[in-house]
């Protein structure tokens, strides 16, 4: 099912709340969408490893990393488990690294940009609460569609796939 997030702005006004501008598409995929499992946690991706280890059949990642650009909270290994796992992709407000690996995956993953450096991993962080980033509020059960256009979220799904 292929979408576009001016087409979901337009055809549901006043359903879907859009991200400000400033992510940019790394992965393989350039759109996807899915329902929102949240992540806070700053320049430790220990969380974000545990998380990618789970099923996410249907599931985009949304990491509140604080908008850190100075450590990167996925690389090339965590994104391939990613896949192995089933996630419709990943959105990181912070750096990512391995970008020409993360780039041939078949993972959508946007950030706000890259950095080599790896974080620290001491296991600090929270899971499904209520993130705000962007200009908008992100909870846990939301639906979050991602193209080179921009991020929208609604409360409930918009996609419907004929079958």
């Amino acid at each position: 099912m292929t979408f576009t997030t001016p087409d979901l702005c337009d055809e549901n006004p006043g359903k879907v709340s859009v991200l400000e501008s400033g992510f940019k598409n790394f992965g393989g995929i350039n759109e996807f969408y899915g329902e929102v499992v949240t992540l806070k946690c700053f320049e430790d991706n220990s969380l974000v490893r545990e998380n990618v280890g789970r099923n996410g059949r249907g599931k985009v990642l949304v990491v509140d990393a604080g908008g850190s650009k100075r450590r990167a909270m996925l690389g090339d290994m965590l994104a391939e488990k990613a896949i192995e796992n089933g996630w419709a992709g990943i959105i990181i407000y912070g750096c990512i690294r391995d970008v020409d690996i993360i780039a041939g995956l078949q993972l959508g993953v946007q950030a706000l940009g890259s950095h080599p450096m790896k974080t620290d991993k001491k296991g600090v962080g929270e899971e499904g609460l209520e993130v705000s980033f962007h200009g908008v509020s992100i909870k846990p059960g939301q639906f979050i569609y991602a193209d080179n256009n921009g991020i929208a979220v609604s409360e409930h799904c918009l996609i419907h796939v004929q079958g």
